[in-house]
């Protein structure tokens, strides 16, 4: 099948491509309309974004299962205290009041990102929020790296875990974007579901080698991610035998071998989550596809300081 979202997603010469990782979150919410905004009026084409479906069915745009008190404060604008609620278990009229405009800077999470923007009145988006802002006249080269989130909890439960899917894809459809659309999972067995499902979009497999520490204050993709066992030099080969058309690794596992043998496999290769000026450096030493991001400025200044962009100049008639 040809695929018409690769383009936009692989490097040509003189260009390594740019992935706002959940818009830029280093700048602004996370996973947010203002951060997706942020990130499009930045230049930034090519959005990474996490989502999961509540309790009545609505897809919603969200990276932790449970409600995040770093990031999370209540109707009355205080911090999240105790347990948590699990996304899944509310309804989209009781997550509504939620505000997830701003970090709690005491909290372990908020201190990994002092320049975070702080906004007030801040809802978790539905999904079709942002695909109606995408299909907005400017925003139509704009194409999505969507990782819809595997619960550990609901790992045997196949009818939960296609309910989930066939949401995401009935609402991408519905939409018309579903041909600048790339599904994405650290869950293999969701891609596969996936591949069944939406067979008109590709499937990107993400991994993070074990050895690899969890980020703070994230959930943990290691419960549901296949790779205990392999060598990173493997994990291409892997992605390939499950029909994958992107390899989407931690940039810490990624070398110039395993990036090599990628190309070899004819898949795409955008490397995630690179924030530090020198690990970026690295990425594009090594001549990724693409570099997904909390901070696109950060790439685009580097980029050009290599004599490169992010994206493919217009053909001029």
């Amino acid at each position: 099948m040809v695929f018409p979202q690769l383009a936009a997603f692989t490097a040509a010469p003189g260009v390594i491509r740019l992935v706002g990782h959940r818009g830029a979150r280093g700048v602004l919410p996370e996973n947010t309309i203002a951060g997706f905004e942020f990130a499009m009026q930045s230049g930034v084409s090519l959005l990474e974004l996490d989502v999961t479906a509540t309790r009545d069915g609505v897809v919603v745009i969200t990276h932790n299962h449970h409600l995040t008190p770093s990031m999370v404060r209540d109707g009355d604008g205080n911090w999240l205290q105790g347990s948590p609620p699990k996304v899944s278990a509310l309804t989209y009229d009781e997550l509504r009041p939620y505000d997830v405009g701003g970090l709690d800077s005491r909290s372990a999470y908020g201190m990994r990102f002092p320049d975070q923007g702080f906004l007030e009145q801040t809802r978790i988006p539905r999904l079709s929020e942002l695909l109606t802002l995408l299909q907005q006249d400017q925003h139509q080269d704009v194409h999505l790296l969507l990782e819809i989130k595997s619960d550990p909890d609901l790992m045997a439960d196949s009818t939960a875990r296609n309910t989930l899917v066939q949401a995401v894809v009935a609402e991408v459809r519905a939409a018309e974007v579903q041909n600048r659309t790339v599904l994405h999972s650290f869950d293999w067995d969701l891609l596969a579901d996936c591949q069944r499902l939406a067979p008109e979009m590709p499937a990107s497999f993400l991994t993070q080698m074990p050895e690899n520490d969890d980020d703070i204050g994230e959930d943990s993709s290691k419960a549901v991610n296949p790779v205990e066992g392999f060598t990173a030099l493997e994990l291409p080969d892997k992605v390939a035998a499950a029909g994958g058309q992107f390899w989407c690794p931690y940039f810490l596992d990624i070398t110039a071998e395993s990036l090599a043998r990628a190309r070899e496999l004819g898949l795409i290769t955008v490397v995630w989550t690179a924030n530090e000026p020198a690990d970026i450096s690295r990425m594009i030493e090594l001549g990724v596809d693409a570099i997904c991001t909390d901070y696109p400025g950060r790439v685009q200044h580097l980029l050009r300081r290599n004599g490169l962009h992010w994206q493919v100049a217009p053909t001029v008639a």
